[in-house]
C-alpha cells in the first residue's frame, strides 16, 4: 500500500491536475480541463492512505454510485494507470446521441394518400406516433404504421408514389 505522502507525489507528477487541499487534511486534484461537468480526479485522498479517483466513465473498474474507485490498496503502477484512464476520460467529450437507422428513418417518414374522390391525406411519423393530417387539420393517430395503412385501406385511400 503507498503512504499519502506517496500518493500526493504521483499526483503532483501529473501537471494537468490541480492540487486543492480541503478539510481535515484531505486533499483534492481537478482536472480543469475535463470536457465535462465532473473535474475532479482524485477525491479526498486522506492522511491514513484513503482515498478514491474518478472512474466514472471507465468500464473495469469496481465504482461507487458516483463513479468513484477507493484507491487505498493500489500499487503505484495501479494507480497511473487508473489517474491516466480517468484523464483521458474527462478529455473526450461524449458522443452525442446519434439516432438508429430504423429511428432516423422514421422520423423522415411521411407519406401522401388519396381516394377515389381525389381527396389527399398525409402520414407522418412524429414522437412514436403516426398522425393522419388532411392539409394542416389532424384526423387521426395511430401507434404503429401498421394500424393506420389498416385504416387508410379500410377508408379506400391508396399511397400515392413519391
Amino acid at each position: 500500500m503507498l503512504t499519502f505522502q506517496q500518493k500526493i507525489e504521483i499526483l503532483d507528477s501529473y501537471p494537468q491536475l490541480q492540487r486543492k487541499d480541503v478539510s481535515l487534511g484531505r486533499v483534492n486534484y481537478h482536472y480543469e480541463e475535463s470536457q465535462h461537468d465532473k473535474k475532479t480526479v482524485a477525491f479526498h485522498l486522506h492522511p491514513n492512505g484513503n482515498g478514491y479517483v474518478y472512474a466514472g466513465l471507465l468500464k473495469g473498474y469496481p465504482t461507487d454510485d458516483k463513479g468513484l474507485v477507493n484507491i487505498r490498496d493500489f500499487t503505484e503502477d495501479e494507480l497511473r494507470r487508473l489517474l491516466d484512464a480517468s484523464i483521458a476520460s474527462l478529455s473526450e467529450p461524449l458522443p452525442e446521441a446519434v439516432p438508429s437507422a430504423k429511428k432516423r428513418k422514421r422520423l423522415a417518414a411521411e407519406t401522401n394518400w388519396v381516394n377515389g374522390k381525389g381527396e389527399k391525406l398525409t402520414l407522418k411519423a412524429e414522437d412514436d406516433l403516426w398522425y393522419l393530417y388532411s392539409g394542416l387539420s389532424l384526423e387521426m393517430a395511430f401507434e404503429t404504421p401498421d394500424e393506420a395503412r389498416e385504416y387508410l385501406a379500410e377508408e379506400g385511400f391508396t399511397q400515392l408514389q413519391d
